[in-house]
């Protein structure tokens, strides 16, 4: 047995069993996988795979239980590279930020700016993607750290703390009808063609269980997946916006006025999350405190650590 095999494992699992694919993402040819795939099965004396003809159809029980065997030692073989980096190179090194647009445009320059203070010689890359695709990054390793509000509590093998908490607001074109309502309701903003988050981005859940427990059926116009993209089309007065408040930059959005609707929809909660069992740097350890006090290295640790295994410290 030998780490290629897991890894061959693992991605074939993640291309829905279409060894074409599992050839392109490793880099091999397609009669390659299959001979694996037939050697590690050979030696472990089981069938790994269900077929049908050449073509591999899904997992057997015995290669159901294996996989999770696989992940776990492909994860522990990265964390002894992890460990001795850390011990030889602890000021240097990388590190991947899986975010949304909302928190690394809005919640993250403030941290980024006191680590890089900290550890100029970390290469720190942020990586925008959907909060689905930020948990996908985490399982698979691309990335260390997943920043987002939705999807980031919904898989066992993701470890989520609270980061912080916000509201959403509506946004109008500056002298908006809207203005002078007082107090500000869902019925008088559904009156109104509105622009708002895409679906499972940005606290959208929340803005559609206010209206729908009101009764009601905006008419949702334009969706987009950030918040520079809804305000542009506030102010060229295709519709009013429901966006996260933070958003909102007075100096910038001149022409736009933020509306108070913390009463109106259910308070949103973003996460900060890392792999189960994933070692990390010590230089992770201070991003996740610079993002919150309270996410010390030693909480982490016993947080992500598997219940049985033995911490490593530095």
């Amino acid at each position: 047995m030998n780490f290629q095999q897991l890894r061959i494992v693992r991605e074939t699992v993640r291309c829905n069993f279409n060894l074409t694919e599992v050839a392109n993402a490793l880099h091999t040819s397609q009669s390659g996988v299959s001979k694996h795939i037939r050697d590690l099965e050979d030696e472990l004396g089981i069938e790994l795979f269900v077929r049908r003809g050449k073509r591999l159809l899904g997992l057997t029980d015995p290669g159901k239980e294996l996989v999770g065997i696989v992940e776990r030692m492909l994860l522990d073989a990265k964390n002894i590279k992890r460990l001795a980096e850390q011990f030889s190179q602890s000021d240097r090194g990388d590190l991947v930020i899986a975010t949304t647009h909302t928190q690394a445009r809005y919640a993250l320059p403030p941290v980024v700016a006191k680590f890089k203070k900290e550890f100029p010689k970390v290469h720190l890359v942020l990586h925008q993607a959907s909060p689905r695709e930020i948990v996908t990054m985490l399982l698979d390793g691309s990335a260390d750290i997943g920043v987002a509000t939705e999807a980031l509590e919904d898989n066992a093998d993701v470890v989520a703390f609270p980061y912080y908490s916000w509201d959403h607001a509506v946004i109008v074109p500056s002298g908006h009808d809207l203005e002078r309502v007082e107090p500000l309701t869902l019925e008088a903003i559904a009156e109104w063609p509105l622009i708002t988050y895409d679906s499972g981005f940005t606290g959208r859940p929340r803005i559609d269980q206010a209206f729908e427990a009101a009764g009601l059926e905006p008419d949702i116009v334009m969706t987009a997946l950030d918040a520079d993209v809804i305000k542009a089309y506030v102010e060229l007065g295709v519709g009013v916006g429901i966006l996260a408040s933070m958003a909102y930059e007075p100096k910038r959005d001149a022409g736009l006025t933020l509306l108070d609707a913390g009463a109106l929809f259910a308070r949103n909660t973003s996460r900060i999350a890392v792999r189960q069992g994933r070692f990390l740097r010590g230089y992770a350890y201070r991003f996740l405190q610079l993002c919150s006090a309270d996410l010390t290295e030693s909480i982490v640790r016993s947080s992500v650590t598997p219940k049985g295994e033995t911490e490593i410290s530095d």
